[in-house]
């Protein structure tokens, strides 16, 4: 039987054939551990990460305020689409709130 971490490296690695970012629509990488939430956006055909953004904490308050403040950091460096990367990371929870916060805040996904 494989482990939990095992499995997330398999479905991140589906996802990732599908998803790819570029100068023009970076890729929203999110990533969730045990203690903090944490985001970037990622040019894929420089492999250069352009903005980054991370929070302690684990919960929906937390991904909402991570969510609002990449989207304003994007806004700021004019990027206004992006597509998103769930990382492995079920559509659900934090990963869910964070995304609704930065479509809220003006992102485009």
């Amino acid at each position: 039987m494989k482990t939990r971490k095992e499995m997330r490296a398999k479905r991140k690695l589906a996802s990732r054939i599908i998803v790819r970012g570029s100068a023009a629509r970076p890729r929203l990488a999110v990533y969730r551990s045990n203690t903090r939430l944490s985001a970037q956006l990622i040019d894929d055909d420089t492999q250069v990460t352009v903005l980054f953004a991370s929070v302690s904490g684990k919960n929906t308050a937390a991904a909402k305020a991570l969510g609002a403040d990449i989207a304003t950091k994007a806004k700021a460096a004019h990027i206004t689409t992006v597509v998103f990367d769930r990382g492995g990371f079920r559509y659900h929870g934090v990963v869910k709130v964070l995304a609704d916060s930065a479509r809220e805040n003006g992102l485009v996904f």
